[in-house]
């Protein structure tokens, strides 16, 4: 399931990923994930909740096709990612693509959400 997460700062969109995503689950965000892209400023906290399991049916095509948009459309936008997860899968992941990222991006453990708001607003 991907989510938005209420209780952000201002120009801060939280959004929280769970379970098996899969292409349903990506095609529901799709709306919501415009509105993030018609910001000027793009700053986001993405909370991968410790049930994350990866894609479910058509979740890798659909992320492909919903990332390398906010990308290639969006690439100026994008000021900072705060990665929230306990997962060290994902912190690997997050270091060798590192370089296709745009703007900044900062790895945060699941009790230092807090700081990962702050992070994303400053």
């Amino acid at each position: 399931m991907i989510e938005l997460v209420p209780g952000m700062p201002e120009g801060v969109t939280g959004i929280r990923v769970s379970g098996k995503v899969t292409g349903d689950d990506f095609k529901a965000f799709r709306s919501a994930m415009d509105e993030v892209l018609a910001a000027d400023e793009i700053r986001v906290v993405e909370i991968i909740e410790s049930d994350y399991a990866g894609f479910g049916s058509g979740g890798l095509a659909e992320d492909l096709k919903m990332g390398l948009d906010a990308l290639f459309h969006h690439h100026e936008a994008w000021k900072k990612i705060a990665v929230v997860s306990d997962k060290e899968w994902i912190a690997h992941a997050l270091h060798a693509f590192a370089w296709l990222i745009p703007g900044e991006m900062k790895l945060f453990g699941p009790d230092q959400l807090e700081e990962a708001k702050s992070w994303a607003a400053s």
